[in-house]
């Protein structure tokens, strides 16, 4: 009955035990996230690893943490690059502690990697976003920019994309080949 009434908080889902399914929560709304498949898990792991060991010391690298778009939104980027000195126990991140959101998008997740989750975290202020389409492998990278969108928030603006390689001066200095996040 709650579910149809779509008022759970994220106290709620603090409240899950431990071994729940993988969930978001989407403007008061328990939604079962599906199994990933192992390329979008390869893609994950690899550009987490990556991200490790070029980001500097004030990020932290991480996959598949919660943040708290609002008190009753929660989404989980496949990636995350958030600042570091966070404490290791936490399961739900603020937005102001992350940097970078990174969705690798699965056939089950295109509307909402593409339209719905870019459209949250931007207007949550998560400065950069990342999505990256499989088969074959590519990269598009945005920034929060100076446009506006109809309600009043502010909207990414796509400041790189490549299948082979990514250079960027935000959030760091970054050149990334794609072929290092492909297994």
């Amino acid at each position: 009955m709650r579910q149809q009434r779509a008022d759970y908080t994220l106290e709620d889902l603090l409240a899950l035990p431990d071994d729940a399914p993988r969930v978001e929560l989407v403007d008061g709304v328990i939604h079962v996230t599906p199994s990933p498949t192992l390329g979008h898990q390869n893609i994950s792991f690899l550009l987490t690893s990556w991200l490790r060991s070029h980001a500097p010391a004030h990020l932290r690298a991480t996959q598949a943490v919660g943040v708290a778009l609002s008190h009753n939104t929660s989404r989980q980027p496949d990636v995350l690059l958030c600042r570091a000195g966070l404490p290791s126990d936490r399961s739900r991140l603020r937005p102001a502690d992350v940097v970078l959101a990174v969705e690798v998008v699965s056939p089950g997740t295109r509307r909402v990697d593409r339209f719905a989750k870019p459209g949250e975290y931007a207007a949550a202020g998560i400065p950069f976003y990342w999505r990256i389409e499989q088969d074959p492998v590519h990269l598009y990278a945005y920034r929060l920019g100076d446009r506006i969108g109809p309600g009043g928030e502010q909207q990414y603006e796509l400041v790189a994309d490549s299948a082979e390689l990514i250079e960027l001066t935000e959030p760091f200095d970054i050149k990334l080949p794609i072929t290092e996040i492909v297994a």
